[in-house]
């Protein structure tokens, strides 16, 4: 099966959710003999571009913000794109501020919704015709329903293609924007939708908010949830390793970065936790700047600026490094999310997890059996949750072995690839009925 993934990219600049999700069915579907293409949007996937070989990047952040903003822009010779879509230019992109942020971004969002009807359709057109030229995909899979302006075109170009739309945290931007936005933009993805022909929630609780959202009949959309290979993590016995606590995501206040740092400063007053440090690691944006130093500012005021780490490596090896070093982690995402893939990470490296009774977590965590799941998500709450779990040796170590388990059983990525084709497969086979 030939299949082409469209991503868009975060240039590495911190952990991407989405993009490792993509990464990892790309690879397990290549190892099943599937013939598998990443093509990138906005930035490349990855910091050290690996994931680039000899494909572009379509829609450069630089170039079509300049384009959105600047009429100028969109005629301006094929040099200045290239330019603007350089290596360089766009791993400066991904550490600016605002290019993970939606607020502001509202009317080029409505653009590429829009198509080609938008303001960036000869960059639609440019896709096309190198798809066209270098592809013949059965599948095409947009990573998210904010891609759903492509649609319409890419039907029409590749009429024997089945087009598939993953759902993963779309709410999270969609309705962090201008309440005179936010209806007009999920009204233009359900009017997109009519040209998906299935799509692939991460999560039973974010298939739910995706039918509440968005006009998608139940017979298109399906629950496939996100894996790993287990033999790519160590599992370390948490008796093994100190006493320290981690965070591994975005350092953003969404994420909760400033309610486990603050969490941490609670637990910290108790004597019986002077070993405990913590961890953090995920990277950032440069919107997140002035929360981190805000962050650095109370741990000095504390005290504590000795007792955490912020581990900068969060990528391949560094990754693995970080979870030798902890016992459990916790993101406290203020709002929960759709799945939050650094869960299965850490479970099959051994490390149990302590999350809100929010989003998805109740059900990844409940399938897996991995982790304990605490309810109003506060710094002092999470405190008393990490304490509780600290101190009892005998149920940190059965969560631990419980969480490797479970992501051998439950979360295992060629399973899921393998479910992932099935979806296809079907497809696949009412697109052949209906082109005849």
């Amino acid at each position: 099966m030939n299949i082409l993934q469209i991503i868009p990219g975060s240039g590495g600049s911190f952990y991407c959710g989405n993009c490792l999700r993509d990464d990892k069915f790309h690879l397990a579907m290549k190892k099943q003999g599937h013939q598998v293409t990443k093509l990138p949007m906005y930035l490349p996937l990855f910091s050290d571009e690996h994931d680039l070989n000899e494909i572009p990047v379509f829609y450069g952040a630089i170039s079509i913000y300049l384009k959105q903003l600047y009429p100028v822009f969109r005629h301006a010779p094929a040099w200045v794109d290239r330019l603007l879509n350089s290596g360089p230019m766009l791993k400066l992109a991904a550490r600016m501020a605002g290019s993970t942020n939606a607020k502001g971004l509202e009317e080029m969002t409505v653009s590429m919704l829009m198509g080609e009807e938008g303001k960036q359709k000869e960059e639609l057109n440019r896709m096309v015709r190198w798809m066209s030229e270098y592809l013949n995909p059965d599948v095409i899979h947009l990573s998210n329903a904010l891609l759903l302006g492509l649609a319409p075109k890419l039907k029409q170009a590749f009429p024997k293609s089945i087009l598939i739309c993953s759902l993963q945290d779309e709410d999270v931007w969609v309705d962090a924007m201008k309440d005179s936005f936010r209806n007009k933009i999920w009204a233009l993805m359900s009017t997109k939708a009519e040209y998906v022909d299935a799509f692939v929630a991460v999560s039973d609780f974010y298939a739910s908010v995706s039918l509440e959202k968005m006009n998608i009949s139940k017979e298109k959309l399906f629950t496939n949830h996100l894996g790993i290979d287990p033999e790519e993590y160590k599992y370390i016995a948490v008796d093994q390793k100190e006493r320290n606590i981690g965070y591994i995501s975005r350092m953003c206040e969404a994420n909760g970065f400033d309610i486990i740092v603050e969490a941490f400063i609670q637990l910290k007053k108790d004597p019986a936790f002077d070993d405990v440090k913590l961890i953090l690691t995920g990277g950032s944006t440069g919107e997140d700047k002035a929360l981190i130093k805000q962050v650095r500012q109370k741990l000095k005021q504390a005290d504590l600026t000795e007792q955490v780490v912020f581990h900068d490596d969060f990528d391949g090896a560094g990754r693995h490094e970080f979870f030798s070093k902890v016992r459990l982690i916790s993101v406290p995402v203020r709002n929960g999310e759709a799945f939050g893939l650094y869960l299965l990470e850490s479970m099959a490296s051994g490390v149990p997890v302590v999350q809100p009774s929010l989003g998805a977590f109740p059900e990844i965590v409940g399938k897996s059996g991995g982790g304990v799941i605490y309810e109003n998500n506060s710094p002092e709450t999470l405190a008393l949750a990490l304490k509780d779990l600290l101190v009892a040796d005998d149920q940190l170590q059965e969560l631990s072995a419980n969480a490797r388990k479970g992501v051998e059983k439950e979360f295992n990525i060629y399973a899921q690839a393998d479910k992932l084709i099935g979806i296809y497969k079907q497809f696949l086979e009412n697109n052949k009925l209906s082109v005849q």
